[in-house]
């Protein structure tokens, strides 16, 4: 098999800037096909893109008229792609030498492994949260906001804790419950027994919903350390915080009442809506308050 003919690599622009470019640079050295669907984009990033390779028939912009949200674009991306493994890869990570090579080789190992992802790094070179991920079910939401996380070595079970990051990283392809959609290997076999992404959501939340169905399908999903990608991330969004933040916090309610609406107690769902709702109103008052802070700066200046 050859590798390049085997992965067709989907990239969801909106105003990405000159990372976008640099992006497709990476991937054009990995991938016999690369489709960009720009989601409206306002900045220069498609000039700039389309500058620097005027003439490269690897590479596919697919142009919309407005926004529709990064699921939608990113079954946009599927429906034009050609190959039988997808990668969907956002604008503002940088995939190093060989990286597309290492996910193939660990996702045709076995045939069951549905999705794989890498290590989402820092510009520091931290490790980010979304790299390997455990879902984030009502119960666990509940205990990582009351801190009660910090018992998981006292009661693991019972306290456990969402975010692995902080786990020791492993020395191999190791299973996990879900990855990021900003690095995600996917065999379009199980895509096709799975279903596209659900645009019910407009932007985060989406990737932890296919990871849910995924696995309910019996799809193993795999995080395979040693594939290091530099990921800028939220480039795209940090001009509009608030819009970002808005459907941030609608997408977590999308997630939980689909998947644990049904089979959690009505009070402990209630408990994780005035969660989310309260988190979404002290997110909009830290942005109230430096954007006071940022006038006072002015005004004094």
């Amino acid at each position: 098999m050859n590798p390049q003919l085997s992965v067709s690599i989907v990239t969801v622009n909106h105003n990405a800037g000159a990372l976008l470019a640099d992006c497709i640079d990476a991937a054009l050295k990995q991938a016999q096909q690369i489709i960009v669907v720009d989601n409206a984009s306002t900045d220069s990033s498609l000039f700039v893109l389309e500058k620097r390779f005027p003439a490269e028939s690897r590479l596919n912009v697919i142009r919309l008229e407005k926004n529709v949200g990064f699921a939608a674009g990113c079954n946009i991306g599927l429906n034009a792609a050609t190959s039988p493994f997808i990668l969907f890869l956002n604008p503002d990570c940088m995939l190093p030498a060989g990286a597309v090579d290492r996910l193939l080789q660990v996702i045709t190992e076995k045939n069951h492994v549905g999705m794989v992802g890498g290590q989402l790094l820092n510009p520091d070179g931290s490790e980010q949260g979304g790299s390997r991920r455990a879902i984030p079910t009502p119960w666990r939401a509940l205990v990582r906001a009351l801190g009660l996380y910090r018992l998981e070595k006292v009661w693991p079970r019972l306290f456990f804790d969402f975010h692995r990051h902080h786990q020791p990283l492993p020395d191999k392809p190791i299973e996990v419950e879900a990855i990021s959609g900003a690095l995600m290997l996917v065999r379009r076999e199980a895509i096709e027994q799975v279903g596209t992404w659900d645009e019910g959501y407009f932007l985060h939340c989406e990737d932890l919903d296919w990871c849910m169905r995924f696995r309910q399908k019996g799809w193993k999903i795999l995080f395979v350390p040693d594939v290091q990608v530099l990921h800028y991330k939220g480039v795209c969004s940090q001009a509009r915080p608030i819009f970002v933040a808005w459907h941030k916090h609608k997408g977590m309610m999308r997630f939980y009442q689909k998947f644990f609406g049904d089979c959690y107690p009505k009070l402990l769902m209630g408990l994780v809506a005035i969660g989310i709702w309260m988190r979404f109103a002290a997110t909009m008052g830290l942005y109230a308050f430096r954007y006071l802070v940022s006038l006072t700066g002015l005004r004094r200046g």
